[in-house]
């Protein structure tokens, strides 16, 4: 047995949702669109059928998505002996499939890393590289989940959109849900909103199932019930996940997100986005030069392969919204929660723990 399946195995002995895997020399990963009603696991063998899964959503999530693109270059590499050509050609694949998604195109440069300086890189290098990126993420997870549960009060019932969870990761937590996870390990009597999350419905049908797995106490409601919600009071903290934070703190995350925010602002609920620092983008300075991924409008105008709206009615469907950091209370990461100002305080975490 090779140190990598060595590792998986060590990993699949931990209380981990999984959701992308490697065994018997294949890639593994659970169909998330088949959630909650069918647990699907599918074998992927080829990089190109990954890039579909990921461009499809078949897997998705930012951190999940990152890790997709370790495991996709470690195929690639198996399979071409490490040739550099293919390498470059697989990562220029696998980049394009979600061009929002900051994690996906840092681990695959990690990848090539460490390829640059060889025609034909070893295996076990790259090996090494992808167990040192899930290493990574599993405890970037479980850090700022400790970090983030710090903010969650006994007796408060947090808000949370689109699907931020274990899925959606490495498998503890995610981003959001650790927070939420860890807070509830720590005994805390907390409850969920989770927001339905059109068009795909990622909370209804994946954030509701891992919450129910880890026996987390979860309300459904549908996008436009959020207001109503935190007006009444049944809302004391939001908190949501990121795919892009922008040097400026500005936070790009599945559409919805914003409005969520305005309300939250104007009821004086605390609004964190959870995040690992590798999704912090230095290079983008605000949110306004964050490419926002346009998806199909059949995704709009149909659910499960049925057709909601007349024919002939146009739809658009932006996968992402930009929240200004005007709106954030604080971001929480794995080296500690960042608050305003946001442009100084995130330049920080390269060199030191912020409290």
């Amino acid at each position: 047995m090779s140190k990598l399946e060595q590792f998986v195995r060590n990993l699949k002995d931990q209380q981990l949702l999984l959701p992308i895997w490697f065994e018997n020399g294949a890639l593994k990963l659970i169909n998330q669109l088949k959630l909650p009603h069918k647990e699907e696991i599918l074998t992927i063998q080829k990089v190109e059928d990954l890039a579909e899964a990921i461009r499809n959503m078949t897997i998705r999530g930012s951190g999940a998505i990152g890790i997709a693109g370790a495991w996709g270059m470690y195929l690639a590499a198996l399979h071409s002996g490490g040739t550099r050509e293919e390498m470059i050609r697989a990562a220029r694949l696998l980049k394009s499939t979600r061009p929002t998604a900051v994690n996906l195109m840092k681990t695959i440069d990690e990848i090539m890393d460490c390829v640059n300086g060889f025609e034909m890189t070893p295996i076990d290098r790259i090996e090494a590289k992808v167990i040192e990126i899930l290493e990574r993420q599993l405890q970037f997870e479980h850090l700022l989940g400790s970090h983030g549960a710090n903010l969650i009060n006994d007796g408060d019932t947090v808000l949370t959109h689109c699907h931020s969870g274990a899925l959606a990761g490495s498998g503890y937590g995610g981003r959001a849900l650790s927070v939420i996870r860890k807070a509830y390990e720590q005994g805390k009597n907390i409850q969920v909103i989770a927001c339905e999350t059109r068009p795909y419905l990622q909370g209804a049908r994946i954030t509701a199932y891992e919450l129910q797995k880890f026996g987390i106490p979860v309300t459904l409601i549908t996008d436009n019930m959020s207001g109503y919600c935190m007006s009444v009071g049944r809302v004391q903290k939001v908190v949501v996940g990121s795919d892009r934070v922008a040097a400026n703190g500005d936070l790009a995350n599945k559409i919805g997100t914003y409005m969520h925010a305005l309300a939250a602002k104007e009821h004086d609920i605390p609004f964190y986005t959870a995040t690992s620092s590798h999704t912090i983008d230095f290079s983008i300075q605000s949110g306004a030069d964050i490419e926002v991924e346009f998806r199909g409008a059949e995704e709009v105008t149909s659910l499960n392969g049925q057709r909601l709206s007349p024919k002939g009615v146009e739809a658009i469907y932006p996968s992402f919204d930009i929240t200004p950091n005007s709106y954030l209370s604080g971001i929480i990461t794995e080296k500690g929660v960042i608050t305003h100002p946001f442009s100084q305080n995130l330049q920080q975490l390269n060199s030191k723990v912020v409290q």
